[in-house]
């Protein structure tokens, strides 16, 4: 018989929505901000940096985008290939709730990973019937990962703006004005791979159901599976309504 949609829906999902939340965890693009700097002023290192790039743009006022993720912040001037990226630092890097997410994501990649190992192993094709219990705990470790995510997720975007910043000191630095900030690429990643694992560690929690043992024609009480052989009928028969997996 042919493997369950559900089942082959889990097998899927769960390892799509573990690439999606480890891609969204080591890029840094969770928020995104940009600024204008004016580097007309003398002695500006900004307009040093920008010098070659055109004499007409070192009296204006340049882009800088922004962009911070949970554990690298990168800066880039608009059109302009001058680009740094750094390890977050700072109150940004000491902000109790960034290292909450931290913590959830990286919790959340571990028990999906083995979550995964041991849904693997419970829907083996070289059986006649699936390990359901080994394959319903990793379903479960999968969901347990996506919830996680989703937590972390959920906390960094309602704090997406106050994340790094003190309240009681702000951003008076007229040289570095404070930033638009808004949600960037990587969080929507992450939202969609925490979806995806929920959604496939559920169908492998939902898809393994005790086989369907057909009864002997001879003995009505007695249920024969495909590793009992004691009724004579069911033995000869090579098509069985039975629950197996297809390899």
């Amino acid at each position: 018989m042919q493997t369950p949609g559900s089942m082959v829906m889990g097998i899927v999902f769960a390892p799509l929505g573990l690439v999606l939340v480890f891609t969204a965890a080591i890029t840094p693009q969770w928020r995104e901000g940009q600024a204008r700097l004016n580097i007309g002023g003398p002695g500006s290192f900004l307009r040093a940096g920008t010098k070659g790039q055109g004499a007409g743009r070192s009296a204006e006022a340049l882009l800088l985008l922004r962009s911070d993720g949970l554990w690298e912040s990168c800066l880039q001037v608009e059109q302009s290939e001058l680009k740094q990226c750094w390890p977050i630092s700072g109150p940004y890097q000491r902000d109790s709730r960034v290292r909450l997410v931290q913590g959830l994501v990286l919790t959340s990649l571990f028990l999906c990973g083995i979550g995964i190992v041991l849904a693997c192993i419970g829907v083996r094709c070289w059986t006649d019937l699936p390990l359901r219990r080994v394959a319903a705990s990793g379903g479960l470790l999968v969901v347990i990962a996506g919830l996680l995510s989703l937590a972390g997720l959920g906390v960094y975007t309602h704090n997406l703006r106050r994340l790094g910043v003190d309240p009681s000191r702000g951003i008076s630095n007229p040289r570095f004005p404070q930033l638009s900030l808004s949600p960037a690429g990587s969080l929507y990643f992450g939202w969609l791979g925490s979806c995806l694992q929920v959604l496939g560690g559920s169908a492998l929690l939902l898809s393994f159901k005790r086989p369907r043992c057909p009864t002997c024609p001879s003995r009505q009480e007695q249920a024969v599976c495909p590793a009992c052989r004691s009724c004579p009928e069911m033995s000869s028969k090579t098509d069985m309504d039975v629950y197996e997996v297809s390899c």
